[in-house]
């Protein structure tokens, strides 16, 4: 071997001792490095599925929070003008008993007792009015004449008085005025029975809680809701009635509605005390953000992963060529080392026989780099009589070439002490199976009688030899027993066959590698064998030459050996 090789032993091996080729998985193993002594940073492509990442969860989550913002908008807005609708409806239930009570007295000049019958209903603690009072009209002094309930604010404020009863007489509407500035703040009500001179008015007040205070009950359609009620179309808080909001100015979420209510109107400002959507969709901006992210964060750490591998596979890359070349580098030595070997051992030239023509063809595999362990003998064992021998070794590359070298020795040497086929493959058989051994071998062995066109033949697991007529059109395998290989079991018992031969018979026997092919059964191959070998008559070393090129090379992945025999009459 030389220098070079013995250099590459440690890169090309797994071991020194072994001599198995290293793998893939063994030079990256061995070559790949330590994460912890590398300070970490970031690929670009992580940075960039970062930051694209990021951009598209606030995008998405700024959309989100666009749309809750909007859709809480409509729906505050909507609640707003809900709450109005209420608010409007109560002008009904508030102008009714006073309409009422205008034309009652009108129509019994207003009489103290049928007044007092009809409106003390309303009037009282817990009731619709804390007073209702009847005002004559026309007349240059205004004071109530009758008074349900308590003393009107409004008979001290005579200047607001006149104001509403002139307003009164002029509108088919319920007349409102704010007593706002008293002790006792309230909301008066006005109504004047259209169409009738020197009538009587109908006053009402309400009161309004002094810090203007009040809460919406919690079974309310409208507790989701803060508010402030203002007197007419402004927010100034001198006309602020009712609300439940404790800081000012209002700040926020909030909607505003005008609403109608008699010869005025209020204002109503909401705000939400919660999300009117529902908190799933006030959450889920935020949930967006955290789930973005995570899926952010997620996808970066994958794809620096990947982009990492992929750095590391593209640093591999020369360290495999490399690798890989001193493989095939190595394994081409042992190939030529390994047929070297084995043309060494192989017979150099064939003996000439009286009355037998010979040859032999040994064809080295077209695909791989291992040889095999094919070999064949043909010796003259006297009085006319030839042996041949042909086997084929287990496995491939050195170890089947040396085991092949000593079955070989072996087998010439049992040879000389007796012809017999039998006795020949029965003491090789003993012979390899007293000590260890990894490999096992078929082997012929075929003892032909020139003179009594005779052959006798024994098989230990090998193919029969074809015998082909004398002018070559046709072609017969040998009916032989094919006992156990050499080197499966110890005093394995070999038997022989013996057919006799027409004059210019020719006889075929050959290895494996002649007739198998991967994907297809044994017997396609020896049906090709036994067509291309017949057919015509050609030359023994032409008929040897067009198998070894015709079978023994395309497509073919082992090693085969022919030998043929033909005898001359």
């Amino acid at each position: 071997m030389s220098s070079r090789a013995v250099s590459m032993g440690t890169a090309g091996y797994r071991d020194g001792s072994t001599g198995e080729p290293a793998t893939a998985e063994d030079v990256v193993s061995a070559i790949a490095p330590d994460g912890s002594a590398r300070r970490w940073s970031p690929s670009r492509a992580a940075c960039l599925t970062l930051a694209i990442g990021l951009l598209v969860t606030a995008a998405l989550a700024l959309t989100s929070l666009g749309l809750y913002n909007r859709n809480e908008d409509r729906l505050l807005g909507l609640r707003a003008r809900q709450l109005g609708l209420v608010l409007t409806a109560a002008v009904t239930s508030t102008q009714t008993p006073l309409a009422s009570a205008a034309e009652l007295a009108d129509a019994t000049g207003g009489s103290p007792q049928k007044f007092h019958a009809f409106i003390d209903s309303y009037v009282g603690p817990g009731r619709q009015f804390a007073s209702v009072s009847l005002w004559p009209l026309g007349t240059s002094h205004l004071a109530p004449v009758v008074v349900a309930g308590s003393t009107p604010a409004l008979a001290a404020l005579p200047a607001q008085a006149h104001a509403l009863f002139a307003r009164g007489e002029h509108t088919r509407l319920l007349n409102v005025t704010g007593i706002l500035g008293t002790a006792n703040p309230g909301l008066g009500y006005e109504f004047t029975t259209p169409g009738i001179r020197h009538g009587f008015a109908v006053y009402a007040e309400s009161p309004l809680p002094k810090d203007r205070r009040s809460k919406l009950s919690s079974d309310s359609a409208f507790s989701d809701l803060n508010y402030a009620l203002y007197l007419g179309h402004t927010r100034r808080a001198g006309e602020l009635l009712v609300t439940n909001i404790r800081r000012f100015p209002i700040g926020g979420r909030q909607a505003s509605d005008v609403v109608p209510f008699g010869d005025t109107a209020f204002t109503l400002v909401v705000t939400p005390n919660g999300s009117l959507g529902g908190t799933f969709f006030e959450s889920l901006p935020w949930i967006i953000c955290g789930g973005g992210v995570l899926l952010t964060l997620a996808a970066a750490l994958l794809t620096d992963r990947l982009a990492r591998r992929r750095r590391y596979a593209e640093q591999l890359v020369d360290v495999l060529d490399r690798v890989a070349a001193e493989n095939r580098d190595m394994y081409t030595e042992q190939r030529s080392i390994a047929q070297t070997l084995q043309h060494a051992l192989l017979p150099d030239e064939l003996p000439e026989l009286s009355g037998m023509e010979v040859g032999a063809r040994y064809v080295p595999a077209a695909s791989g780099i291992d040889v095999g362990g094919d070999w064949y003998d043909i010796v003259d064992a006297g009085d006319q009589q030839v042996l041949v021998m042909i086997g084929d070794v287990s496995g491939h590359g050195l170890r089947a070439a040396t085991a092949m070298a000593s079955l070989r020795h072996a087998a010439l040497a049992y040879a000389a002490q007796d012809h017999g086929p039998a006795s020949v493959l029965a003491r090789l058989s003993d012979f390899v199976n007293g000590d260890p051994h990894e490999h096992f071998a078929t082997m012929l062995c075929a003892l032909i009688d020139v003179r009594a066109h005779r052959l006798t033949v024994a098989s230990a697991g090998h193919m029969a030899p074809l015998l082909i007529d004398d002018a070559g059109s046709d072609g017969q395998f040998v009916e032989i027993t094919a006992n156990v290989p050499i080197g499966v079991v110890r005093n394995s018992p070999y038997e022989e066959v013996t057919v006799s031969v027409q004059p210019h018979t020719t006889l075929i026997a050959f290895t494996d590698g002649l007739v198998e092919r991967r994907g297809e059964i044994i017997d396609t191959g020896l049906a090709r064998l036994q067509a291309t070998a017949t057919g015509q008559r050609l030359p023994l070393e032409d008929l040897l030459s067009m198998l070894a090129h015709g079978l023994a090379s395309e497509g073919h992945h082992d090693d085969t050996a022919i030998v043929g025999i033909r005898w001359q009459s």
